[in-house]
């Protein structure tokens, strides 16, 4: 059983302050800080270049990747970090895109991260006039998984409402019409059990910043299934995923497996705050993960619907089809949640009305989520949130 109060003593919490937005940034590990210093002063200042061999910088992308690969039911060897989410979506769908060379739409969702569509949509722009992105309604994507889909490319939790979709039966209709699938775990990976393997996915991607605890701008990962890995040719033929980079060829020659998939230099400085966040990942079980997310949030419903009826629940009322996260409807959402964060209750606003809360077990815990649910009461009952200063909107909300 994982121990939740060891692992909430291993994050730096501010006194005064809960915190329920681990699903946009998690907190950073106690023991982060020095890491970083260890790393910085003790192989960048002592070894400089040659870090690269006696600290072991170059294993660090496929080290870090079969760390994140046990949370998310991926094969050993199938996940490489490093680069950005949104470069690994361009990636991922490029490469699946290549895999379908007579099919030219790619299908997604009006309720998928904008960045996905975006990549994919300038993805698409310059390959020609003939390619697609076609995005409909969530609850309708089985309607339109057919045979003249090149690729489909869902966000599995919403980053929104925290809906989830059914990975398995996805991907199994997906493939059933000879679609091959990308998936991005943005709200997956460390907030909800994910089995990358027995779903048959193709391609998955996802940060490391949301409930991987890695910092902000922590890199992403992409995970390819191990049938596919020898084959796809990676659209980003970065130095770092050829055969043997430092033989300095001119010509590309895609590595080996998952190794293909690697682009740019990796950012050492920002996987050293990464493997400190996994070393709390190691203690802890995802199946347990799961079962107290249920409770968290189950309960955090119940008290904020008995005590605020002016807020409408925008998540999946059956936890079985939500993420970690639940989301309400408020028409002064954006000034209710400052009115929040000005108290010490930290969540966010997403446009155009909801108010977001992610609850992430690791250091979130019931008297937590008692304590921000009477917060919110408050706020909402005197309505506190109704002063202009709450409703100057800034730039990250």
């Amino acid at each position: 059983m994982t121990d939740f109060a060891a692992t909430k003593a291993m994050f730096n919490l501010p006194e005064g302050v809960l915190y329920l937005d681990g699903n946009s940034l998690g907190p950073l590990p106690k023991s982060a800080g020095d890491r970083v210093q260890t790393m910085m002063r003790d192989e960048w200042g002592e070894l400089l270049i040659t870090g690269w061999n006696k600290a072991g910088w170059m294993g660090m992308p496929t080290g870090l990747g079969d760390r994140i690969g046990r949370l998310i039911g991926a094969e050993a060897g199938s996940v490489v970090v490093g680069d950005t989410l949104s470069i690994k979506v361009y990636q991922a769908v490029a490469s699946a895109l290549e895999l379908n060379p007579d099919r030219k739409v790619v299908l997604s969702d009006n309720g998928n991260f904008p960045s996905d569509l975006y990549m994919a949509d300038g993805l698409l722009r310059s390959l020609g006039p003939d390619y697609e992105l076609r995005v409909v309604d969530p609850k309708t994507v089985a309607d339109h998984i057919t045979e003249d889909i090149a690729v489909l490319m869902l966000t599995e939790v919403d980053y929104r409402t925290g809906r989830m979709h059914d990975m398995k039966a996805l991907t199994e209709l997906a493939h059933a019409n000879g679609v091959v699938t990308v998936w991005d775990l943005a709200h997956s990976a460390g907030a909800i059990p994910v089995d990358l393997a027995g779903c048959n996915a193709d391609f998955a991607v996802g940060c490391t910043y949301k409930y991987l605890n890695g910092g902000p701008g922590a890199p992403a990962f992409i995970y390819v299934a191990p049938r596919l890995a020898a084959n796809v040719r990676p659209a980003l033929s970065g130095w770092l995923g050829h055969e043997s980079p430092f033989a300095f060829d001119l010509d590309y020659r895609p590595g080996t497996g998952i190794e293909r998939m690697r682009v740019g230099t990796p950012p050492v400085i920002q996987m050293a705050a990464l493997s400190s966040a996994m070393d709390i990942w190691d203690m802890a079980d995802m199946a347990d993960v799961r079962a107290k997310s249920i409770g968290l949030t189950e309960l955090f419903i119940d008290r904020v619907e008995a005590t605020c009826p002016e807020l409408k629940l925008a998540s999946p009322r059956n936890p079985v089809q939500r993420g970690s996260q639940i989301s309400f409807r408020f028409e002064e959402g954006y000034a209710a949640m400052q009115a929040l964060i000005a108290r010490g209750v930290i969540g966010d606003f997403r446009a155009p009305d909801i108010m977001r809360f992610g609850f992430t077990p690791l250091y979130i815990d019931e008297k937590d989520v008692m304590q921000a649910a009477d917060t919110l009461t408050n706020i909402m009952n005197n309505k506190l949130w109704d002063t202009p200063e709450y409703k100057i909107r800034q730039r990250v909300t």
